[in-house]
């Protein structure tokens, strides 16, 4: 739970009650105008209407420069940021021919297998001139290949399960498969911090929700109680089934999740667990097996295991591993393996490289230096910006790191004044976040050296004294040892 200060929160409401005041003003006059030069719309209605566009208009897009900045490289740990400029106050940006070759601090690109890679960038190759770029054809049609099989016998093998199935888009595994597990008559209960695709997911389904306090797992166990003795709504029948739905790496906290305590509860009260993977696997754990083997947790007592092939992989699509009755059941009913076409085979090709590379299949031990620098780059910046006084979020070994701002002033300052010192950084803030709650979100990588993570922290300390997002007194540094001492003979 994050504690706002007090005056944090009262010049984050003032500021952004100004914002809001000076919109409705100009918003005002705007009618006026448009009275005055109305325009015709043949009996439609405006597709925006008032309130509905009034943030992207009236907030968003005077800083929308500092989102969706295009790139022109592979997002290793530096790449190349295009310029961008605007003639109509950033309603409007225009790409220009210049670059900035800038610090990338923003990528999901934990172990580095973004960019060109020994052992995988040849393989991935070679099944583009095979396969080509896509299958053109959903799974139950013509889209499963040879590749697509051997990466779910890949996945299940790596994440401890009996079977797997694979998608093209992350974001849907969660959103599609959820409405095929769950329906009416059943309970999902769900982290009040999970993502937005679980939230879509959950809302699709039909089934009753109910919401726990963030990685709180003895208010979990309040709530199941609560559920289990009410019933369904109404007829207070007892649920047809039960389950709960965690992160293992929250994405806009970078903590942990409680999972030993979650799982004991929900074997306690009969629920099933599902295990939202996304930024945890192959980032986490002696090998990359994700908040399971970090945390002595056995696979066997999380039901359903979700994650994505963008973070640590270096390439798109998720996956759900599970029984194989479950899995089966999917591969019959789930819309994403029925109707969207299958996750293309080079794509496929990168993910079962990558994993070989981690397990150090591909004869060198390069995965395991990897996960080692991944865990090491994350603890020491982490450590580092601790002590310089800002208030970091998340736990260690997470190479997720929010960084508050929570003024709204502060979000467009610290992207930009970055940017000008060639580091690039994301800013987060409403509706991803609270309102209260903006922030920057770091994001550290294997390929990171520790010469880039200390003129990263160079520059975000500058720019944090500048902007002043530095909410705790820094940590005094050590003196350096024998340089007041005297010499004795």
């Amino acid at each position: 739970m994050i504690t706002i200060p007090y005056l944090t929160a009262l010049t984050t409401y003032f500021s952004y009650g100004l914002l809001f005041a000076f919109g409705q003003f100009r918003d005002f006059f705007r009618k006026i105008f448009d009275w005055w030069h109305a325009k015709n719309l043949q009996g439609y209605a405006p597709i925006c209407l008032g309130l509905e566009d009034f943030y992207i208009r009236r907030l968003y897009l005077r800083i929308q420069d500092c989102f969706g900045r295009p790139i022109s490289s592979a997002p290793d740990a530096w790449f190349d940021v295009v310029e961008r400029y605007s003639n109509d106050n950033n309603k409007t940006l225009k790409r220009t021919d210049k670059i900035s070759r800038c610090l990338n601090l923003g990528s999901y690109n934990y172990l580095g297998f973004a960019a060109a890679d020994e052992y995988c960038t040849p393989r991935v190759i070679d099944s583009l001139k095979r396969y080509s770029a896509s299958t053109c054809s959903t799974r139950v049609d013509g889209g499963t290949t040879t590749l697509h099989k051997e990466l779910e016998e890949c996945v299940a093998n790596f994440v401890g399960k009996p079977a797997a199935i694979v998608f093209g888009m992350g974001y849907v595994t969660n959103s599609a498969i959820l409405p095929v597990l769950m329906g009416k008559g059943g309970l999902i209960i769900s982290d009040s911090l999970n993502h937005n695709s679980i939230v879509n997911g959950a809302r699709g389904s039909g089934a009753t929700i109910r919401v726990f306090q963030h990685n709180t797992p003895s208010h979990l166990e309040k709530v199941l109680r609560e559920q289990i003795a009410e019933g369904q709504p109404r007829t207070h029948r007892p649920w047809k089934k039960i389950i709960v739905i965690v992160e293992g790496i929250y994405s806009m906290e970078g903590e942990l999740c409680k999972l030993p305590e979650i799982v004991a509860i929900c074997k306690k009260y009969k629920a099933y667990v599902y295990l939202d993977e996304a930024h945890s696997i192959g980032a986490v754990g002696k090998t990359g097996r994700g908040v399971c083997e970090l945390l002595g947790v056995d696979t066997a007592d999380v039901d359903i295991m979700m994650g994505t092939f963008t973070k640590s992989f270096g390439s798109c699509g998720g996956y759900i591993a599970g029984s194989k009755e479950l899995i089966q059941y999917l591969k019959y009913t789930c819309p994403a393996h029925l109707y969207a076409t299958s996750i293309s085979p080079p794509a496929a090709q990168q993910i079962i490289s990558s994993i070989k590379v981690i397990l150090g299949e591909d004869g060198s031990s390069r995965g395991a230096q990897k996960l080692a620098r991944i865990r090491e780059n994350s603890n020491f910046f982490r450590s580092e910006l601790q002590k310089m006084g800002f208030e970091v979020l998340g736990d260690n070994d997470s190479p997720v790191m929010p960084i508050m701002l929570y003024n709204p002033a502060k979000i467009p300052a610290f992207s930009r004044e970055c940017l000008k010192k060639n580091v690039a950084v994301v800013t987060v803030a409403f509706p991803a976040t609270p309102l209260l709650l903006a922030r920057a979100r770091i994001c550290i990588s294997a390929s990171h050296t520790r010469e880039d993570l200390i003129k990263a922290l160079e520059v975000i300390s500058q720019v944090g004294d500048l902007v002043g997002i530095k909410y705790f007194p820094a940590e005094p540094k050590k003196q350096q040892q024998g340089k007041d001492t005297i010499k004795l003979e």
